[in-house]
């Protein structure tokens, strides 16, 4: 197939079809034919489909057999041995009997009698799969950075703004951790340290071309078990590294390459910068200028600036640290900590105060059960996505640029080639796997 711009799908009785105006066409409601209610009949048990099997799928799936309220009945995998194993450890699990092993996530959603799905594919596929199940009225867990693209990350949002469905980023510092990024961001929301003049965040290197050579399918991967894990990706060959032989334990480094993820500056920023967007309340919103470092060659020290002129700047090995006219707090994954300690002990104001669940999942299950928003919701999820993404394009132009955040898109000088990069280059027409009975395999 030719490598064209592409960014939506749509499926039809059983064929698959990916095209630019799809996603255009996500910006409407989404209430159609094909949505059903939130959890048919009333159940208070959650049927649940995940798409893709990986280290992080796996260690989704172990929380979500612990967790009350769900039930596994279907579990989509393009790689036979990942599959073969997510089904024996959801197999072990009492409510894993119903459950029926898929090749196709397509197949899943289309056969499967869900409420809801999380969705585990490497980042290039999370849109696709998104969008066609909120298309279909079903709640969504997906993995994050949440989008590859600005286009792609528009058009989940879009989706499900659309469909009323409770949809949640795998954003868990706003939920995990030792809740020391909900302290930080609740003392910056409370002017603990005065007013916010920029924000460090310590993140990995921008996405580069991918240039891996070829390598034969492994002997358990047909061509189109391959084609189905490309997605709406450009074509390229088999290479181990994007999809591991059987079950791994490492991070796959497809998100190292463009054509497929945003390199470490997503990977973990949309975690990082996601926490600076939350605690500067700019969850609908972000930056208008970026501005790359002097030095072309600088994989750090790229600034994203506010309209305020509030700075988030691209360095450091500190996770997340917030610098104001009175202090800093700085916060990670094991720490919190503050110029002055008795920052920490502030008293924070109920209007700045945030929520706490109990943890990222049990926050999307109560969501589909009260009708209410999740602690991550989809557009806090695709501007922090934005922000991943913007700062890539930085560093990949290598000039200042003018975003503008309503309309989504660049202004003013080079802004025809960094519009250009709002989207990538994929296939315009993703044809899978014809007659979606035939992609499904046998129950555990």
């Amino acid at each position: 197939m030719p490598d064209t711009p592409n960014t939506r799908h749509e499926f039809d009785s059983g064929r698959r079809t990916v095209t630019k105006a799809m996603l255009a066409a996500a910006a409407m409601p989404l209430l159609g034919p094909l949505a059903k209610p939130a959890i048919a009949g009333g159940s208070n048990t959650i049927r649940l489909g995940m798409i893709g099997y990986g280290i992080r799928g796996k260690n989704l799936l172990d929380q979500f057999l612990r967790a009350p309220g769900v039930r596994f009945v279907g579990l989509a995998e393009v790689c036979p041995a990942r599959r073969d194993t997510a089904m024996k450890r959801i197999g072990g699990d009492r409510r894993g009997e119903f459950c029926k092993a898929y090749v196709d996530g397509f197949d899943m959603l289309a056969n499967a009698d869900l409420d809801a799905v999380v969705v585990t594919t490497p980042d290039h596929a999370h849109a696709v799969n998104a969008i066609e199940a909120c298309r279909r009225g079903l709640h969504v867990y997906c993995e994050k950075p949440l989008s590859r693209t600005i286009e792609e990350g528009r058009a989940i949002a879009d989706a499900a703004a659309g469909s009323k469905v409770a949809f949640q980023v795998g954003s868990q510092q706003r939920s995990e951790f030792g809740r020391h990024f909900v302290r930080a961001a609740e003392l910056v929301r409370n002017g603990s340290i005065g007013r916010i003049e920029r924000v460090f965040i310590g993140v990995g290197d921008a996405p580069v071309d991918c240039d891996l050579p070829a390598e034969p399918l492994p002997d358990d991967m047909t061509a189109a078990d391959w084609d189905r894990w490309l997605g709406p990706a450009a074509n390229r060959d088999f290479n181990a590294i994007l999809c591991p032989v059987g079950m791994h334990g490492h991070y796959p480094q497809w998100r190292k390459y463009r054509e497929f993820a945003g390199g470490g500056l997503a990977d973990m920023g949309a975690h990082h910068f996601d926490i600076a967007q939350w605690a500067l309340r700019r969850d609908a919103s972000g930056p208008s200028r970026i501005i790359p470092p002097e030095d072309p060659a600088a994989t750090r020290g790229l600034r994203l600036v506010y309209d305020d002129g509030i700075e988030l700047i691209h360095d450091g090995s500190i996770d997340c640290r917030f610098e104001g006219e009175a202090g800093w707090i700085e916060a990670g994954r094991g720490y919190l900590r503050a110029s002055d300690p008795a920052i920490l002990e502030t008293e924070v104001a109920a209007e700045h105060r945030l929520p706490r669940p109990a943890d990222h999942i049990t926050d999307w299950i109560d969501a589909i059960g009260e009708s209410r928003p999740t602690i991550a919701p989809a557009e806090a999820g695709h501007r922090t996505a934005t922000i991943c993404q913007l700062a890539a394009i930085g560093y990949e132009l290598g000039t200042p640029l003018t975003w503008d955040p309503q309309t989504e898109r660049f202004t003013g000088d080079h802004a025809e080639a960094a519009n250009a990069r709002r989207t990538r280059p994929g296939r315009d027409a993703w044809t899978g796997f014809e007659g979606r009975n035939e992609s499904s395999t046998d129950d555990a």
